[in-house]
């Protein structure tokens, strides 16, 4: 047996479309898995069509996870479409604000946890629900590198990703024990769009890569090995685990 094969399991991946999300959904769909992205922008639906070219099962569907009501609709749309089965999810999506904490907006750390950790805890709830029912799933969820420190001006972050972390702990406490696996990944520097301005910070680019044993920041492949292993049979006995993806930096 295949430990690590997933033909014939489904899958949901929020922030699909691009990024970390868009890799991992591909390594999903390369281990064999129907795939279902869910993004914010209609961009969700050119990913969707780009895995199909190469030969996977996807779809796309856009969800304004900041909106409970909407959520919840496009959820249950989705496992229909995946068949009525989910057997995964990996909850990638995820925004980010910078401001000095004493400066930092209302709205936006309103926005940022709304996105990063409720909107989490209600995917985690009704694919749990479903999962439950089944007697199996895998759930994967994001955390960061700031689920261990605090960071730089980004305080809503740091809390929300620090709450993906205890998340994940207290879901697997409920449900390990009942076939439902909780897990999260930890990226860590990756060279996507959400970091811009730290790439083109020379300075802080290069105290970071400085830092890093393996010598360079994260792409969106690196990430595809780690999901595969935690959405597979191969970690079936693996549960409320934080994984650093991180080339080594937090033993640094």
């Amino acid at each position: 047996m295949n430990l690590f094969d997933l033909t014939g399991k489904t899958a949901i991946v929020t922030g699909g479309s691009r990024g970390l999300g868009y890799g991992m959904a591909e390594g999903l769909c390369e281990a064999g898995a129907k795939v279902l992205l869910l993004a914010t922008s209609d961009s969700v639906f050119a990913a969707a069509e780009k895995l199909r070219e190469a030969g996977y099962e996807a779809f796309g569907m856009k969800c304004d996870l900041a909106d409970r009501a909407v959520t919840a609709e496009v959820f249950e749309k989705a496992v229909e479409a995946l068949g009525g089965r989910l057997d995964i999810l990996v909850n990638n999506a995820g925004v980010q604000r910078r401001h000095p904490c004493e400066e930092f907006p209302l709205e936006d750390w309103d926005t940022v946890i709304n996105v990063n950790l409720n909107a989490v805890f209600q995917l985690c709830q009704l694919a749990g629900r479903v999962m439950l029912a089944q007697g199996k799933g895998k759930i994967i969820n994001v955390a960061s590198m700031l689920s261990f420190f605090g960071g730089y001006t980004v305080p809503a972050y740091a809390a929300s990703k620090g709450g993906v972390a205890q998340l994940t702990k207290a879901l697997t406490n409920e449900w390990a024990g009942r076939g439902v696996c909780v897990n999260a990944v930890a990226p860590g520097y990756m060279a996507t769009e959400m970091n811009t301005r730290l790439l083109e910070d020379e300075k802080r680019n290069a105290e970071i890569s400085a830092r890093i044993p393996m010598g360079r920041w994260g792409t969106p492949d690196d990430m595809k090995g780690v999901v595969v292993f935690l959405a597979s049979a191969a970690s079936d006995y693996l549960s409320g685990a934080v994984i650093p993806v991180d080339g080594g930096y937090l033993v640094k």
